[in-house]
């Protein structure tokens, strides 16, 4: 069945950086919209990026939410078996477990993180943390 197993996260200090990964494996259709989302401690889940490739055309758009643009980077490998999230310029406030989330959705519902994990059921996530 559908899984993504994320991993990657740790402890480091602020202005520091970590790369996050969701494997993704057992999915029985072509995904073609992968989300990173953070949840911290007593705050609502979070959208923090997503990445559509089209089917047509190969091509790919990201989105991100504005409090980690330009220092965060979602990117896939080749095999689509991975996604990844480079967070560089870590802040405290980044502080949060980190989910990712696949699917097949149109562009607009991509861009607008509208992507769920499998079967609606979170994984283990990935804990970050950021001291000052």
């Amino acid at each position: 069945q559908a899984r993504l197993v994320e991993s990657g996260g740790g402890s480091v200090e602020a202005g520091g950086s970590l790369r996050l990964s969701c494997a993704v494996s057992g999915f029985t259709y072509e995904i073609n919209c992968l989300a990173w989302f953070r949840q911290a401690p007593g705050k609502e889940r979070e959208a923090v990026a997503s990445l559509y490739t089209s089917k047509v055309t190969g091509a790919s758009s990201t989105y991100y939410a504005g409090s980690v643009k330009g220092r965060f980077t979602i990117s896939q490998d080749n095999a689509k078996t991975t996604v990844y999230l480079q967070m560089n310029s870590l802040k405290p406030e980044d502080t949060a477990k980190y989910y990712c989330a696949a699917d097949n959705l149109a562009r607009y519902q991509c861009e607008d993180y509208a992507v769920q994990p499998p079967r609606g059921e979170w994984g283990q996530g990935t804990q970050v943390t950021v001291s000052s």
